[in-house]
């Protein structure tokens, strides 16, 4: 029987979720901390964060919205459920980014972080974001995405492959380029490297 690329990813995730934070520290320690909070604290209303993960984004929303929080890893979800007993009300469900479960305009704001680089296909994941998203909402990633430098675009062409089997995400995405493909546009953009902090209207 053939596994389904989802069933791969949350695999993958069930895999690392045990030891994801500690591996994603020393990127957190150089910036991304600090970009996290400054982007989900603009979050209003009823909010959807998708690829929840751990939960580490849950302290940095503003304490008035009302969050829900999906993720396609069973265990990731658990992490983040302990997480979000100590600070605030998160609800909670295991989904699929590409096949979200709720109906249209459900949502003030939308957000992600480092997701994108991992689902499979996407633009069919924008384009769930962007219907979920109410009229006058926002959609917020923070996303890394695949250097410009050519050599290291090349390196990250050549080793996404590993990291994705491994880890889970891929090097080389070019997450503004899918959000213009998912029919979205991006109103806001911080660069930074690799990293892209994007407000982005449905």
């Amino acid at each position: 029987m053939t596994v389904s690329t989802g069933a791969r990813v949350a695999a993958v995730y069930d895999r690392v979720a045990s030891v994801y934070d500690l591996y994603t520290r020393p990127m957190e320690a150089m910036g991304g901390t600090r970009a996290r909070r400054r982007l989900f604290s603009r979050a209003r209303g009823r909010v959807l964060e998708l690829g929840i993960g751990t939960g580490a984004n849950v302290p940095f929303y503003p304490p008035d919205v009302e969050l829900v929080g999906v993720d396609i890893s069973g265990r990731m979800l658990q992490r983040a459920r302990r997480r979000a007993l100590r600070g605030r009300d998160v609800a909670l469900q295991r989904a699929d980014i590409e096949h979200l479960p709720y109906g249209d305009a459900s949502f003030d704001t939308v957000t992600a972080a480092c997701v994108f680089c991992s689902v499979d296909d996407p633009v069919q994941g924008l384009r769930e974001a962007r219907r979920v998203t109410r009229p006058g909402g926002f959609v917020l990633l923070y996303e890394h995405v695949r250097p410009t430098n050519p050599l290291l675009a090349r390196l990250a062409d050549a080793t996404s492959p590993w990291t994705r089997r491994t880890f889970g995400p891929e090097l080389n995405r070019r997450t503004e380029e899918n959000v213009a493909a998912a029919g979205m546009t991006v109103v806001e953009a911080r660069r930074r490297g690799i990293w892209r902090e994007l407000v982005v209207a449905p």
